[in-house]
C-alpha cells in the first residue's frame, strides 16, 4: 500500500503499482526522503499530522513521520507555525541521546511540506493508565517523581524548559507489538510538532523497558531555551490549560520551576482522578491552596510535603530545580517513614451517613456478643440494640427528607433525563411541530427521541467523529449534522436515511447554520472559513475567508439577510475574540465587533432580527443592536464558560448553559436574571428550545440529556 501525503485526503491508502491518489489525485511519493515508506496516518493535532513508517534503510524499523500542516490564512502565523516545528527539531537533536527521550532520526522538505521523522515509541500514557485502572497510590507516584525528576534534571541541565508537562505526554514504554491505536494516541496530543535537524545513533530503549526506567517524555513542540529573553508575547497562551502554572500562562515566561509545577499538578491528576482543568475553570489557582481535599485516601506527611512545594502559585516558592526536589525525595527514600495503607473511599455525603455506617457495624456484633455474655449482662444489650435501633432508623428517615425534598425542586422544571449517549452530548435540536428531539454526541452518533415520552426512535450511525452541531429544516423534513470528521452531512428526519455528505471543510466543522426559507446552510470550520450551501442539492455557493482562526458559532436572522459568525483563538499562533457581521447573500463583511476576551462559544439571534446575543469563553453574555453592532449590555452570572445559548420564540427569555454545570433563564430586554437550573452534574454544551417556548432541552458532558418545563 501507498499511503497519499495530501493532508485533507480523506481515503488516503493507496493500491502499490499507481502514481496518483485514487481519491484527491495527489501524486504519490513511494519512499519519502528516498528511504521512508509511509504505512498510514496516525492522526494529527495543532499544525502537524503523523504518520506511522518503516525506514528501509535500517531494515525496515518502524519511525513516525510528521508532517507540517498550517492550516492558517496569515504570513504571520504561517511563519509562527514553522518556527515552532524547527524548534521542537532543534530540541530533539539536542536531547534526543537521553534515553527516556524520542530520538530525532531526519528533518528535511518536500514537495513544499516540512518533516521530520523521530523515533517511534509504542505504549500507553499515563492519562489512558489512569483511566484504565484508576487513581494511583503513593508508591506509584513516588516511582514517577523520581524517574521524570531525572529526566527533567537532564533536560534543564541542557538550558530547556518543557512547558508542556501532563499525563499525556509522559509514556509508559512498552514492546513494539504493542498496537497501532496505541501509537496513534501517543502521536497526536501535541499542539505543534516534535523533531531534529541533524542525526545521531539512535539510543537504545531497552533500558527504558526495564523495571528502573520506564517512563519517556514526549512532545517537546513548545521547549524553549532557558534564556533571559522573554518567552512569548504577553497574552500568548504556552501549555495546557489546568498544567500551565501562573506565570507561563499569564506572563509568558518560564523557568525550570514551571516544569515542577506541571509535574506536581500530574501528580495530583493521577492521585485524584480529578482533572485539573476543571478546577481550575472554576477556581483559577485557589484550588492550590486546599488541593488536599480532593484526595480519595491518605497520604503520608512526607509526600504531601513533597507536592505541597511542588503546587506554589508563586514559581518562587516552588523547588526551585529537579535536584532539589530529588534530594527530598531521596532524604524520604533514604529514612522511610510508614505509609498508611489504603482504606476503604470515604463515602460521599453528610457527616450523618458515616455516623449510619458506623451504628450499623456496631449493631453486627450485637448478636455475638448477646450469645457470649452472662444471662445478668444480657439486659444491657438488648437496651443498646434498641438505641442502635432508633438511631439507625432516625438516620435514614432524615437522608431520605433530603433526598424527597431535592428530588421535589427538580421536579418542577425536569421532565425527564434521557440517558443512551456514551459520550458528551454536543447537540440538540426540537422540530418545528415540537414531537421530535435530536441529539448528537461524542460517540459519534446521532439519536432521535420522542420529546413527549422520551422513547428512543433510532440512532444514526454515518459520521466518524464528533458531532459539534444540529439543525431541522423549518418543514420539519431534514435533519443536517455537522461534525469533526470535516463533514455536513443531511438526513431525512423521519426516516432516518442518508441524503448526502458535503465535504469541502479540511479542519473539523464546529456550528451550522439552516436560514429561515429552508434553503441555504452556513458552515463554520476549524479551517477558519465559513462554506454557503444549497441545502436541496449540496453544491457550494461560496467561501468566506476573513476570519483568521477557527469559526466557532454562527447564526441566520430571521430575515435571511444577515450572517453573524464567532471567531476564536488558535493556540499558539494568537487570539481573535470577535464577531464578525456579514450580508448573507453576497458573503460581503459589514462590521466586527470586539470586547469578549476569549473564544465566542455561541451565538443567537431574537425571533424580531433585531438584538445579537454572544456566549464566551470569558464567562459572560453580550447583548447587541444587531443593525449597528451597539453593546447594549453584559450579563455577568455564570462562573465559567458560556457554551450554549437559546432564546424564547417571543424574544423575551433568553436561556444560557455554561460549564459551571447550570442552565440560567434571563429577562433579554432587561438583564436580569429570573432564574437558575441546576440537575446536570457537568458543563452543558447545548440547548434548543421548542416552537411554543413551553419547553427547553439540554445537553451535556454528563452524557445524558435533560428535558425541562419553562417556567417564568
Amino acid at each position: 500500500m501507498v499511503c497519499c501525503l495530501n493532508p485533507n485526503c480523506q481515503q488516503p491508502q493507496n493500491p502499490d503499482g499507481i502514481n496518483f491518489c485514487l481519491r484527491c489525485g495527489t501524486k504519490l511519493i513511494p519512499l519519502l526522503a528516498g528511504h521512508y515508506h509511509v504505512i498510514r496516518p496516525l492522526g494529527g493535532g495543532g499544525f502537524a499530522r503523523t504518520y506511522l513508517a518503516e525506514d528501509t534503510q535500517k531494515l525496515n524499523e518502524r519511525c513516525v513521520i510528521k508532517q507540517l500542516v498550517p492550516n492558517v490564512q496569515s504570513t504571520k502565523a504561517r511563519h509562527k507555525a514553522t518556527e515552532l516545528f524547527q524548534q521542537e527539531a532543534q530540541r530533539l537533536q539536542q536531547l534526543g541521546n537521553h534515553p527516556q527521550i524520542p530520538t530525532l532520526y531526519a528533518y528535511f522538505e518536500q514537495e513544499g511540506y516540512l518533516y521530520l521523522a523521530q523515533q517511534f515509541i509504542s505504549g500507553s500514557n499515563l492519562l489512558e493508565e489512569l483511566e484504565r485502572h484508576g487513581e494511583w497510590n503513593e508508591l506509584k507516584i513516588r516511582a514517577l517523581l523520581s524517574d521524570v525528576l531525572r529526566i527533567l534534571q537532564f533536560v534543564h541541565e541542557q538550558q530547556v524548559i518543557h512547558r508542556d508537562i501532563k499525563p499525556e505526554n509522559i509514556i509508559r514504554y512498552q514492546s513494539q507489538t504493542s498496537t497501532l491505536w496505541q501509537a496513534q494516541s501517543l502521536y497526536t496530543s501535541s499542539s505543534t510538532t516534535t523533531g531534529s535537524l541533524a542525526l545521531q545513533p539512535s539510543p537504545s530503549l531497552s533500558s527504558v523497558a526495564s523495571a528502573e526506567h520506564q517512563l519517556v517524555l514526549i512532545d517537546f513542540g513548545v521547549a524553549k531555551h532557558l534564556t533571559n529573553a522573554p518567552a512569548v508575547e504577553r497574552g500568548t497562551t504556552i501549555g495546557s490549560l489546568g498544567y500551565a502554572p501562573f506565570e507561563q500562562l499569564k506572563e509568558g515566561e518560564a523557568y525550570p520551576a514551571s516544569d515542577l509545577y506541571s509535574l506536581g499538578v500530574t501528580c495530583f491528576h493521577l492521585l485524584t482522578r480529578t482533572h485539573p482543568w476543571e478546577l481550575w475553570t472554576e477556581q483559577g489557582y485557589g484550588w492550590v491552596s486546599n488541593w488536599r481535599q480532593h484526595l480519595q485516601y491518605p497520604i503520608s506527611q512526607q509526600m504531601e510535603w513533597i507536592l505541597n512545594k511542588l503546587l506554589q502559585k508563586d514559581w518562587e516558592k516552588r523547588y526551585q530545580s529537579a535536584s532539589e526536589a530529588l534530594r527530598d525525595l531521596q532524604d524520604w527514600e533514604s529514612h522511610p517513614r510508614p505509609i498508611q495503607n489504603t482504606p476503604s473511599p470515604i463515602p460521599s455525603g453528610t457527616g450523618n451517613n458515616r455516623t449510619t455506617n458506623r451504628r450499623v457495624k456496631a449493631f453486627s456484633l450485637v448478636p455475638l456478643l448477646f450469645w457470649r455474655s452472662s444471662s445478668q449482662n444480657r439486659w444491657l444489650l438488648v437496651s443498646i440494640v434498641l438505641i442502635l435501633s432508633f438511631g439507625i432508623y432516625e438516620s435514614w428517615q432524615f437522608q431520605g427528607q433530603l433526598v424527597a425534598k431535592t428530588s421535589s425542586e427538580e421536579q418542577k422544571t425536569v421532565i425527564q433525563t434521557l440517558v443512551g449517549h456514551s459520550g458528551v452530548v454536543r447537540a440538540v435540536a426540537i422540530s418545528p411541530d415540537g414531537q421530535l428531539l435530536a441529539s448528537g454526541s461524542e460517540d459519534n452518533t446521532i439519536k432521535i427521541w420522542q420529546l413527549k415520552t422520551g422513547r428512543l426512535v433510532r440512532t444514526l450511525i454515518g459520521h466518524t467523529n464528533w458531532i459539534s452541531s444540529l439543525a431541522i429544516t423549518p418543514d420539519g423534513q431534514m435533519l443536517v449534522s455537522a461534525s469533526g470528521d470535516s463533514t455536513i452531512k443531511i438526513w431525512q428526519l423521519k426516516t432516518g436515511q442518508l441524503v448526502r455528505t458535503l465535504s469541502s471543510h479540511t479542519n473539523s466543522v464546529y456550528t451550522m447554520a439552516i436560514s429561515s426559507d429552508g434553503q441555504t446552510i452556513a458552515s463554520g470550520s476549524g479551517d477558519n472559513t465559513i462554506k454557503i450551501w444549497q441545502l436541496k442539492t449540496g453544491q457550494l455557493v461560496r467561501t468566506l475567508t476573513r476570519h483568521s482562526y477557527a469559526v466557532n458559532s454562527l447564526a441566520i436572522s430571521p430575515d435571511g439577510q444577515t450572517l453573524v459568525s464567532g471567531n476564536g483563538s488558535v493556540w499558539p499562533l494568537g487570539e481573535d475574540y470577535t464577531i464578525k457581521i456579514w450580508q448573507f447573500k453576497t458573503g460581503i463583511p459589514q462590521r466586527t465587533l470586539t470586547g469578549h476576551l476569549a473564544n465566542v462559544a455561541a451565538i443567537a439571534i431574537s425571533p424580531d432580527g433585531q438584538t445579537l446575543i454572544s456566549g464566551s469563553d470569558d464567562q459572560t453574555i453580550k447583548v447587541w443592536q444587531l443593525s449597528t453592532g451597539k453593546l447594549i449590555h453584559t450579563l455577568s452570572g455564570h462562573s465559567n464558560r458560556v457554551y450554549a445559548l437559546a432564546i424564547s420564540p417571543d424574544g423575551q427569555t433568553l436561556v444560557s448553559g455554561s460549564g459551571d454545570n447550570t442552565i440560567k433563564v434571563w429577562n433579554l430586554k432587561t438583564g436580569n436574571l429570573i432564574r437558575t437550573l441546576t440537575g446536570h452534574s457537568s458543563a452543558i454544551y447545548a440547548l434548543a428550545m421548542s416552537a411554543d417556548g413551553k419547553t427547553l432541552v439540554s445537553g451535556s458532558d454528563d452524557k445524558t440529556i435533560k428535558i425541562w418545563r419553562i417556567l417564568r
